[in-house]
């Protein structure tokens, strides 16, 4: 079928023609088709990836899961860590926040327990698998302040863990809170790539100049493998100059590094939480839900082509 034909079949009660939410349709049901039969290739060595921005309210968890469940969908074995307090990615993953008696990143990171004892699996795809958080994690940083090795504890216990998967993982995401705390230097020590989400609003690039103070901080005193290798713009509304604008300042600061997939404002972005869902099993035909799948297909096929 035609994406004429799926128009007319689909809203034959509505008359269309020649409006702009028609040609709105048009595209996402040819994104949705091209998506259909993509191939999402799998990296040679596990990708972990920080999710991470200092300003709050870019995007950072809503990123995180939905490209986490897009290349789960996509045929990949994909991890989320999260290591913000709110807990947010893991109500998205399915799993309530501060759900009783299960281990969370709080006692992978306090108590020292392994990996393997935290990590639960998704309901919706198979293939993924998150590291739950909780509202004690905020109280890390006070009750390991004067523990030696305190910033390698994530690393040290994730190479563990990958170490000892008969079927190894393909990505890793680490879920950041907007701050400079322990979860996020332990998060950005543990990664071998960061993922940087710019929202296109006006205070877009508040911010961006300290953020890259920071990578070259943790880089040149913990983590020398470490640097921004993906930037995606998110919250794009492409009928206002405005964002158009932030996006072309987004790729003059970070170049070829940014995605040229971009996030829409979209309202079941904002449900899919509230359901304990991504948006990708929430509502996968939603233009969100293609945006991320698009996204994740392009951060696919960058990692394959630089590894």
């Amino acid at each position: 079928m035609s994406i004429e034909e799926r128009m007319k079949s689909e809203f034959s009660n509505f008359d269309l023609s020649g409006s702009p939410i028609a040609q709105e349709l048009r595209e996402d049901f040819a994104q949705e088709e091209v998506l259909k039969t993509a191939i999402y290739p799998r990296p040679k060595n596990t990708r972990i990836l920080s999710v991470t921005n200092q300003k709050g309210g870019v995007g950072k968890t809503t990123t995180t899961v939905n490209l986490a469940a897009a290349l789960a969908k996509g045929g990949l074995k994909v991890l989320v860590i999260d290591m913000d307090p709110q807990g947010n990615a893991s109500t998205a993953l399915g799993i309530p926040h501060g759900e009783a008696r299960h281990p969370s990143t709080f006692d992978l990171i306090v108590n020292k327990t392994p990996l393997e004892l935290v990590v639960k699996q998704n309901s919706f795809f198979p293939s993924l698998y998150v590291a739950p958080s909780t509202i004690e994690l905020a109280s890390a940083d006070l009750a390991l302040s004067n523990d030696e090795g305190k910033e390698y504890i994530l690393k040290n216990a994730l190479e563990k863990y990958l170490d000892q998967q008969p079927e190894r993982y393909d990505y890793v995401f680490i879920d950041c809170p907007p701050s400079m705390g322990l979860q996020v230097v332990n998060s950005l020590i543990a990664a071998n790539e960061i993922l940087v989400t710019v929202q296109a609003e006006f205070y877009a690039l508040e911010g961006l100049a300290l953020l890259n103070d920071t990578v070259n901080t943790i880089r040149f005193r913990f983590n020398h493998e470490i640097s921004i290798t993906a930037v995606l713009v998110t919250m794009y509304d492409k009928r206002t100059g405005l964002s158009r604008d932030v996006y072309e300042e987004v790729k003059n600061f970070f170049g070829k590094d940014t995605l040229g997939t971009v996030i829409p404002r979209n309202v079941h972005l904002a449900e899919a939480p509230s359901n304990m869902q991504t948006v990708i099993s929430y509502d996968p035909r939603s233009a969100g839900a293609l945006a991320y799948r698009e996204a994740a297909l392009e951060l696919a096929k960058r990692g394959v082509r630089n590894g």
